[in-house]
């Protein structure tokens, strides 16, 4: 599955995945094939990170 290129949707795509379908980052990542070190650093462009303690980027 392709994933959103822009980090805005990207955002949007991934957080809704995280509250809809997976319990953690590590999860998603691994069903999506998603490497997850690319994905925090293409969020933290738009001053986003992961928190664990509520599985959503804030």
């Amino acid at each position: 599955m392709k994933i959103p290129n822009d980090p805005v949707m990207l955002l949007s795509y991934i957080n809704t995945q995280l509250r809809d379908f997976y319990p953690n980052l590590k999860d998603l990542c691994s069903s999506l094939n998603i490497d997850e070190q690319s994905l925090c650093s293409k969020l933290e462009t738009i001053d986003y990170r992961y928190d664990e303690t509520i599985n959503q980027f804030t």
